[in-house]
């Protein structure tokens, strides 16, 4: 009797191995999948402050969970700290990519530290007026880009897969997609026309996307350039 309850305890013990070794497993893996997610946006956000001598400390976070929009921007203006969310980063297919959203996060995140009271006031004031501000660091971010030899293209392909258009922003505190993609394709356009004479992603099928969805928008401004009008354009 004894024997028999110890080899089916010995068998139990057995056929448990495999399932737990399994689960350590793909814990491991999971481990080793966000560090290496963490040290992808750590070194290109890091490159980035370096090329552009950023003198103000900001770090870099992975986190896989996903997060609203809200957390996101107070996390980049009050901690410093930029946070890569799983929303986000499923959409950075390359390191261009990923160079677009963290530098739109730097730009919040370095303006943060400018004014009075320790940069709190301009917190405040880029947190009461989103839409405003939004296009000024989309602007910035393109300029950081480039000056740490990442494709500026990638913004345009970035935005288009991952921010959704909204019916109209009369009452929203974002800018319409297809307006921040029209004014970040016009400062392209203006102030580095190589990338897009010698466009890498001309082929890609999201920047594809953003030429047929933006005809309209790219029209006026192949009209204001003809016409050398320094008008500013109110692109929908």
């Amino acid at each position: 009797m004894l024997k028999s309850i110890l080899k089916i305890i010995l068998a139990a013990i057995v056929i448990a191995i495999p399932i737990c070794c399994f689960a350590s497993e793909k814990d491991l893996y999971n481990i080793q999948e966000e560090q290496s997610a963490q040290a992808r946006i750590s070194n290109t956000g890091v490159s980035i402050l370096n090329a552009n001598k950023i003198d103000e400390r900001i770090s870099f976070a992975y986190d896989k969970t996903e997060a609203k929009q809200k957390l996101k921007l107070d996390k980049a203006l009050f901690d410093r700290q930029i946070i890569v969310y799983g929303y986000d980063y499923k959409f950075t297919e390359d390191d261009n990519e990923l160079a677009a959203f963290l530098s739109r996060r730097i730009a919040e995140s370095y303006r943060s530290y400018s004014g009075a009271f320790n940069g709190r006031l301009s917190s405040l004031k880029m947190k009461a007026a989103p839409k405003k501000y939004q296009l000024v660091f989309d602007k910035i971010a393109v300029d950081y880009m480039v000056k740490a030899g990442y494709n500026p293209i990638a913004m345009i392909t970035f935005i288009n897969k991952s921010c959704p258009q909204k019916r109209n922003d009369t009452i929203s505190h974002e800018n319409l997609t297809s307006k921040r993609l029209a004014e970040i394709y016009e400062y392209i356009y203006m102030k580095y026309p190589y990338y897009l004479k010698n466009n890498d992603y001309f082929n890609n099928i999201h920047y594809q996307n953003f030429l047929l969805t933006s005809a309209e928008n790219r029209k006026m401004l192949q009209n204001k350039i003809k016409s050398g009008s320094k008008e500013k354009l109110k692109y929908e």
